[in-house]
Parts: structure tokens; C-alpha cells; sequence
């Protein structure tokens, strides 16, 4: 049978999966399936909490993974919510993979987490991951649904990467004193979820990033290097003009620790530091 993945929510992550690793078919949702994809050609039908997928256990019959990356909302995690059951009675499923956020773990200081440490997170979004987390791995535990967690930092890569903002004007040097942030290259996220994939372990949790957690300003003047430009200003915090969510990001500062995703899953990251991966970008030799 042809590896089959099904995306709830069929964005940056996912397509990346579908242009790296051809060998699998590929589909997923939109909120407007309408608009299409017509470059990748990836078939999508139309999900939202207050419309289900239509016709879902015909279209997922074949269905052997399932991706799932769509947001918790103030209500919950839409998909849970509404098409829970239905994935629970595909014959063929052999993976879930639920797509949450590192900011479960809330501030550290700095400090460094791995999937042992605590629940504690410091805003809502963090909470409504949690409990996304929670509702999600509680299927496992009752049901046996397959499910694998992946706690993912800062995604970039072609097209959303810090080269990209400077080019157009958008990007800002924010210092906070202490402050570091963990991410991953999208390329790297594809081979670690199709590592998974390939070598399923049900009720796993794996946090996901590279080698170098890093203060978000040296990675913005690291991209201005590169292009040869100066580097924008440095703009304290506490004086910043930001919006209330862009804010809530600085909240937390962690160093999320990837030694599982290397001794379980064999995972070599290619980028795994931001220097390589936004320099490959800047070259054109990551996969786009």
C-alpha cells in the first residue's frame, strides 16, 4: 500500500514533506480549498470547526498518516472536536503526528528543556497547546489512536526567513536582556516527521529544534551580513512598539534540548544551526 498522508491543516510544514519525500501522496484541508494548489497539485478539501470533512471516511480510506497542525481555538482543538471519531474508525491508520509548540513548557530563563520537563505554560496559547496535547494523547491512552507529539520552536525556510523580512523592510533587531529562542529549518522538521513516520513509537514526545538556541537579534544580523546590508537598528524591548501577541512571544526564553530526535529517530540535522540553514537559503540550496 502507498504511504498515505492526510494534513488537517496543509501548510508550510506540510508541503515541504510533499516537495522532499515525492514517494508519499499527499492531502489535506484548507479553510478555502477554492483558491487550490495549483503549483504542487495537492488534492484539499475544506475543514473548519463549523464545517466538517465531507465524505471524510471515503476520501481517508487509504489514509495511513495523518498530519495534524491546525490550531487550538478559544473552544478547543477544532479537529479533535469535530472529526475525532471519524479518525478513530480508519482501517488503515498507522501514524498520528500532532504539530504543538514548545511554548508548553513556558519560561525557563533560559534554561533547557527536554520531553521530561513539566507542563508550565505562561500564556494562553500555551495552555490551549496543552490542552490540545492532553486531548490528543488521552485518545492514545483510551483508544490506541497512534499519536506522536512534536514540540516545535520558530519554523523558517524558504520564503519565511529572516534574508526575506530585511529584504522587505520588515525586520527589526529586538534585544531583551537573557533572551534566546529555539528553531527549525522546515526542511529539517519534513525528514524528522518523516523519520517518525518510518519508524512509529505511539504515545511519544519529541521536541523539535537545531543545535544552536540563539538571541533573535544575532540571528537578524547574521541575515544582514549575509546580504550585505547593515543591520537594523537595536531596539530595546521594554521600548518596542509591538503588538500585544508579537509581545507574548518574548514572554518565554527557554533552550530546548534535541538529543531525542537523534537517538531515537537517527535524525542528522542538514541545518543545524540558523548560520547554515539562512545561508543555504541566501545560496539557494535548500529544498524549495
Amino acid at each position: 500500500m502507498t504511504n498515505t498522508l492526510f494534513c488537517f491543516g496543509l501548510g508550510f510544514t506540510a508541503r515541504q514533506i510533499g516537495t522532499d519525500f515525492p514517494h508519499w501522496r499527499v492531502m489535506g484541508t484548507s479553510r478555502s480549498p477554492a483558491s487550490g494548489d495549483r503549483n504542487n497539485k495537492v488534492p484539499l478539501v475544506s475543514f473548519r470547526r463549523d464545517q466538517p470533512v465531507e465524505d471524510f471516511a471515503k476520501i481517508a480510506a487509504d489514509v495511513t498518516h495523518i498530519l495534524l497542525s491546525v490550531p487550538p481555538d478559544e473552544e478547543g482543538d477544532p479537529v479533535f472536536d469535530v472529526m475525532a471519531a471519524e479518525i478513530l474508525r480508519l482501517k488503515n491508520l498507522q501514524w498520528v503526528g500532532y504539530l504543538s509548540t514548545t511554548g508548553v513548557y513556558g519560561d525557563l530563563e533560559g534554561g533547557w528543556v527536554d520531553e521530561n520537563s513539566p507542563y508550565n505554560p505562561s500564556g494562553e496559547r500555551g495552555r490551549r497547546r496543552m490542552r490540545a496535547e492532553q486531548a490528543w494523547r488521552g485518545l492514545h491512552e483510551a483508544k490506541g489512536l497512534p499519536v506522536h507529539i512534536f514540540r516545535l520552536p520558530g519554523i523558517y525556510g524558504p520564503g519565511r526567513n529572516q534574508l526575506v523580512s530585511l529584504k522587505n523592510g520588515k525586520a527589526r533587531r529586538i534585544a531583551k536582556p537573557g533572551q534566546v529562542f529555539s528553531r527549525i529549518h522546515v526542511a529539517d522538521l519534513a525528514a524528522i516527521l518523516v523519520a517518525s513516520m518510518e519508524h512509529p513509537n505511539p504515545g511519544a514526545v519529541y521536541n523539535v529544534a537545531d543545535d544552536e538556541p540563539a538571541p533573535p537579534q544575532d540571528v537578524v544580523a547574521y541575515a544582514a551580513e549575509l546580504l550585505g546590508m547593515e543591520p537594523p537598528p537595536l531596539i530595546d524591548f521594554e521600548n518596542a512598539e509591538l503588538s500585544p501577541m508579537a509581545r507574548s512571544f518574548y514572554s518565554d526564553s527557554k533552550r530546548v534540548s534535541n538529543a531525542k530526535i537523534k537517538t531515537e529517530l537517527g535524525v542528522s540535522l542538514k541545518f543545524p544551526t540558523y548560520r547554515k540553514g539562512l545561508a543555504a537559503l541566501l545560496k539557494g540550496e535548500s529544498c524549495i
